[in-house]
């Protein structure tokens, strides 16, 4: 079955919807992704969105929100109950099925190299992706917060981020990016307005200041009812189950003479998680999660899951049958940005056949810098192997709706030819970079790898060219007033770049 990833991005607005609708409907415009869910929070003014699909597109995903995010939210005019640093506050990567921690923390340091580069927000790297053992808990990290950071970042070398500018966004703030097994984030609501009883049962329970393993607590102010909570990450509820929690908070409650009101689940929480409640406090002996009818269900689930996927969940095997199919899609746009993930996939190989070994000490730095960089190509270029295939499906459902004559299904022809060129173009300039972080590699990398470099270059080149083919022929479909120049023109001066670095890497493949 295809690996799938979870990514479950917290951002700072639980209070203006159509905020968040724009956020989700960045990441979810990436094609094989599914929103599971999507919470938010007045009081913490702080929402919860959950996403799967494979760790190409759950990659591409989460950089759209974070784009998203960082345009739309301020965090100088941002107040709320949650410690936050970043309009996109953290963005973890979780393995769910045929995906390792390891994959996880690779696109989680491709996706904050990213972010870094391209949105020039700082990234800060948790949990699993931890560069430091001080950056491991996010806590620590986040600590400060966004106006802390705004004076640590720049200034105390210890807060130097590990991707993007040593400076805090002055409106975006920083992000903590990582990789981290399932958590459920659980509220418990207490019969009292005193913030000072929530923070002491928070203190008391939480496994930092000796409290249950694997629990992380903040004891949070008053909610419109004039009641105050404890509001808790459960990092293994296998390891410490939801129902221990609660008893401990019940006892910890009676000290103060208040009681447990209600709790609540923030975002998803595993089956197992809750049957292990329902085992407890039902008293069920014998019981067998083979009972529960949904168990039973599931391979039924899988095989539909199977059924939808997209082109980066198939086998190779798969994807070269579909394109040699009678569909048009996918076509070569698809397969010029697949041409290009290769590219950068070989450049990544060139890296690490270099690093660790003596006589390329010096170049080492300049290694790890050229695989983060063609890792995040590759990340993109995956992406836009779906993304093709969607733009021109669009664009052939608007030119049958436009046979109609009718203004409005004219506009969204436009729309989407646009969209159709545009895609490709997009290939073609991140191909382009492939390119030329394989002419560097096949320079300064070890030599006996050379001739993958040129490889590289060779894939990278058609990749350009196909995809400037794809932009031009969606092209025409506007009227020549309608088309716009710098698309032809940006088309054409790749091109030529692609044309004079070819020779001059493979000249490097014969020495």
């Amino acid at each position: 079955m295809a690996g799938i990833m979870e990514c479950v991005p917290n951002f700072s607005e639980g209070r203006d919807p159509d905020v968040v609708d724009k956020i989700t409907d960045a990441m979810t415009s990436v094609p094989g992704i599914r929103l599971l869910d999507r919470s938010m929070d007045a009081g913490h003014n702080r929402a919860v969105v959950s996403i799967i699909g494979s760790p190409g597109a759950v990659g591409e995903a989460a950089f759209r929100g974070v784009d998203e995010a960082a345009q739309l939210i301020d965090l100088r005019r941002h107040r709320g109950e949650h410690p936050r640093m970043g309009a996109a506050d953290v963005v973890p990567f979780i393995p769910l099925r045929g995906v390792s921690m390891a994959e996880c923390v690779d696109l989680a340091k491709h996706v904050g190299e990213r972010i870094g580069r391209e949105l020039k927000i700082p990234v800060f790297l948790y949990e699993e992706a931890a560069t430091r053992p001080d950056r491991r808990n996010l806590a620590d990290i986040r600590s400060h917060q966004f106006e802390g950071l705004l004076k640590l970042v720049g200034t105390d070398p210890s807060w130097k981020p590990d991707f993007g500018p040593n400076a805090t966004h002055p409106t975006a703030g920083a992000v903590g990016v990582g990789a981290r097994g399932l958590l459920v984030a659980y509220n418990v609501y207490l019969s009292t307005a005193n913030q000072a009883i929530a923070k002491a049962i928070a203190k008391a329970v939480r496994f930092q200041t000796g409290g249950l393993r694997y629990v992380k607590a903040l004891g949070i102010a008053a909610d419109d009812a004039g009641r105050v909570h404890v509001s808790m990450n459960l990092t293994n509820t296998s390891g410490t189950p939801i129902y221990r929690v609660v008893e401990m908070i019940r006892s910890e409650a009676a000290r103060y003479g208040v009681s447990v009101v209600e709790s609540e689940v923030v975002g998803l929480v595993s089956t197992d998680a809750l049957l292990d409640a329902a085992e407890h406090y039902l008293q069920l002996n014998s019981f067998s999660r083979s009972q529960v009818l949904e168990y039973r269900l599931l391979e039924d689930a899988f095989a539909l899951t199977e059924s939808r996927r997209g082109f980066l969940d198939t086998t190779v095997q798969g994807f070269s049958d579909q394109v040699a199919s009678a569909e048009a899609i996918p076509g070569g746009g698809s397969v010029s940005a697949l041409a290009g993930a290769l590219a950068s996939a070989l450049v990544t190989m060139v890296t690490r056949l270099t690093m660790g070994r003596k006589r390329f000490v010096g170049v080492e730095g300049r290694m790890k810098e050229l695989q983060q960089r063609s890792e995040a190509l590759r990340s993109r270029l995956l992406g836009l192997v779906e993304e093709d295939s969607a733009a021109y499906g669009e664009y052939m459902e608007a030119f049958r709706a436009a046979k109609t004559g009718e203004e409005a299904a004219g506009l969204a022809l436009r729309e989407a030819s646009l969209k159709a060129a545009s895609v490709p173009l997009e290939t073609a300039r991140t191909s382009m970079q492939a390119m030329e972080l394989a002419h560097e590699v096949a320079v300064d990398g070890n030599s006996v790898a050379r001739t993958d470099a040129c490889v590289a270059a060779l894939a990278a080149h058609a990749a350009v060219l196909g995809a400037c083919l794809n932009t031009r022929v969606n092209l025409p479909s506007l009227a020549p007033e309608q088309r716009p120049g710098e698309l032809e023109a940006e088309a054409t001066g790749l091109e030529e770049r692609a044309a004079d670095l070819l020779p001059r890497v493979l000249a490097l493949g014969k020495g």
